[in-house]
């Protein structure tokens, strides 16, 4: 049987190229006249996308159209698919086509011009294929589609990218992974035939000086590095050819300790992958392009986003990736209140083959109902957001089993505090955004008496998130969560998370250390096992940043308590806070004693943010009326006197 043929041209591209394609069909049936044609781009008009083009046929550049031997070239018209947004192009044959006859889309400049022509998508992708659909009936009926492939490279090499550990042990062993990248994050061998790439780091030894050739694939590993004594290192590349110089984040080299430092995201993901349409790519994007150590699933729990074959899949392929001490998947899922009571929460199941929660069902339709029937040792609950007016959290109903993290920052900005208050990354947008509400500050729910470590969440345009870029929504870097564990499983992350063992950033690898009276972040002590806590407590800690450091704040009971001066992008302190215990504690409801919290928040030049999750002092027993004269209290919005300092 004979088959149509598809060619295009060119056949392979670099991201990212402007040109003028051509896309021939020649035909294996005759089609009449009158025969439907649709092109199908696969393009949303992203950034990232292949360009649209226009339907004006007096268009000169980025112009769609076709032609047909013997006739006039042909306009098109768009179509844009409701739910995936995907742009196609319909045209109509005016005249019969016998076998073997051929018709051409072009897509670009009509004069063959490469600057007027149409833009090419910025990620990597073998055999990109472009559908053809021909119905012809003419009625618009259209079955299989006929395929037209092109090959998107890597472009020119702009830089160098190491994927490297934060935190490494005295001659301790450990790999690296190192990318040869274009202007857009995408692998490539493209560069100057001899290009030669130096490696090298502080106090290394002369024998050890690498050159380095950019390899076919893109990437080396680099096994069995270590480093013989304690300090901060950053290896360097340097591009011979060019001069140009590219340094690693931070790796600190410590003499001995139990926890290493994991990287990951447990909410969010990224413009390159949709995970309903693709969540094998967004995790090996994940895992190997942005070098994370774990990933979390996130989709709303709606049928319309995540039908119960779309969960089923999503099982299948968390459990397959599941890699220890490589790359750990979680599934998860996020889950909306109607009520300030509810507000946002994503839930992170530790075990593989766990059913979605709906909010429709009679037995999940509430976080009571959910948390009645589950196990907190098989369940974490995260709430996201709650400064958002699209999924406000007031903490009234907080549960301190299940919600051990709060998410203080994603992509749509930070719920610390208020703007008002001194927020660095507001919730800003308009009427028909997402705007700030001041009862979801995560600074008044600690006053309140919550007690959670901190993570940073990545961007999401789905659930409640919709439609927020085109809201002219204030957006933000995706964040990033550090775990602090004893190994790359899922059972010692979620074991530091159920102890708040993390940090949260902007995105940036910073690596924080903060800990009072040798306690880490995270802990809760208690004065009576400790009494010298009420009299001074000895607050010590260091941040390093990728870029240099602006501020760092001491903050306790949420205010700044010291500001430790910054010079260059590594900062170690030690601070006494000899304030007695009694006069800074706050009064707490119920039957807790009066406590005191501190957190750290770090900055760079560069804006980049990290938060450190809190520690907490218990005062010993039940304060006394002349105490709780001069402690710091809160009225029901958790706002703090004026008497406090």
């Amino acid at each position: 049987m004979r088959r149509s043929i598809c060619t295009a041209e060119p056949s392979f591209v670099l991201a990212g190229t402007t040109a003028t394609w051509k896309f021939t069909y020649t035909t294996s049936t005759p089609l009449p006249k009158g025969t439907k044609v649709r092109f199908d781009l696969g393009s949303r008009g992203r950034p990232l996308d292949w360009q649209v083009p226009q339907t004006d046929p007096k268009a000169t550049t980025n112009r769609i159209w076709m032609e047909i031997k013997g006739a006039k070239p042909i306009a098109a018209s768009s179509h844009r698919h409701p739910e995936t947004l995907i742009v196609s192009f319909d045209f109509t044959l005016p005249q019969e086509m016998k076998v073997g006859e051929s018709f051409t889309i072009w897509m670009g400049s009509p004069d063959r011009v490469a600057e007027k022509g149409t833009l090419c998508q910025k990620i990597v992708q073998r055999k990109r294929p472009f559908q053809l659909f021909i119905d012809p009936k003419g009625k618009g009926d259209y079955k299989e589609p006929e395929l037209f492939h092109v090959d998107v490279k890597g472009n020119q090499l702009k830089k160098i990218r190491v994927l490297s550990p934060s935190l490494v042990m005295r001659n301790k062993r450990f790999d690296i992974v190192i990318r040869f990248e274009d202007i857009y994050g995408n692998l490539t061998s493209n560069a100057p035939e001899g290009t030669l790439i130096d490696l090298s780091y502080e106090h290394l030894r002369e024998n050890l000086n690498w050159k380095l050739f950019v390899p076919e694939t893109g990437f080396i590993a680099i096994p069995n590095l270590y480093f013989n004594e304690p300090g901060t290192y950053r290896l360097q590349l340097k591009n011979l050819q060019s001069g140009e110089l590219f340094t690693s984040s931070p790796i600190h080299c410590v003499a001995e300790g139990q926890s290493s430092l994991y990287w990951g995201l447990l909410h969010g993901e990224t413009d390159r992958f949709d995970s309903t349409e693709s969540l094998e790519g967004l995790l090996r994007y994940m895992r190997d392009d942005r070098g994370l150590h774990f990933f979390a699933t996130s989709p709303f729990d709606s049928d319309k986003e995540t039908s119960q074959d779309q969960w089923k899949a999503l099982l299948q392929q968390i459990a397959e990736f599941n890699e220890e001490e490589r790359f750990v998947s979680l599934s998860g899922f996020q889950w909306l209140s109607d009520e300030k009571e509810g507000g946002l929460r994503q839930f992170l199941y530790s075990k593989d083959g766990k059913p979605i929660l709906r909010k429709k069902e009679t037995k999940s339709n509430s976080l009571k109902k959910i948390y009645k029937t589950s196990n907190p040792k098989e369940m974490l609950a995260i709430p996201c957001s709650t400064m958002g007016s699209r999924s406000p959290f007031d903490f009234e109903d907080y549960n301190p089993e299940f919600e051990r993290v709060v998410e203080i920052y994603n992509a749509w900005g930070s719920s610390e505090l208020t703007k008002k208050e001194g927020n660095l990354r507001p919730i800003e947008g308009k009427k028909e955004g997402m705007l700030e509400v001041a009862e979801g500050s995560i600074v008044r729910a600690l006053h309140r008496g919550c007690r959670f470590g901190f993570v940073a969440g990545g961007f999401d345009d789905r659930g409640c998130y919709e439609g927020l870029f085109q809201a002219d929504q204030a957006q933000y870097s995706a964040g990033l969560t550090a775990i602090l564990a004893k190994e790359q499983t899922r059972a010692s992350l979620l074991e530091a998370l159920h102890n708040r063992s993390c940090y949260a950033t902007t995105g940036e690898r910073m690596i924080l250390g903060f800990q009072i009276a040798d306690f880490p972040m995270g802990t809760e002590v208690d004065v009576k096992d400790r009494p010298g806590l009420a009299f001074n407590r000895h607050i010590t800690g260091y941040c390093i940043g990728t870029a240099p450091l602006s501020e760092i704040v001491l903050i306790r009971n949420g205010k700044p308590l010291q500001k430790i001066p910054c010079n260059g992008d590594k900062v170690e302190f030690a601070i006494d806070d000899s304030d007695p215990l009694h006069s800074v504690a706050i009064e707490s409801s119920g039957d807790r004693v009066p406590f005191v919290y501190y957190y750290l928040r770090a900055v760079q030049q560069d804006g980049h943010i990290a938060w450190s999750s809190p520690i907490w002092i218990d005062s010993k027993g039940k304060a006394s009326g002349a105490s709780l004269k001069s402690a710091r209290t809160t009225d029901k919005k958790g706002t703090v006197d004026k008497k406090g300092k």
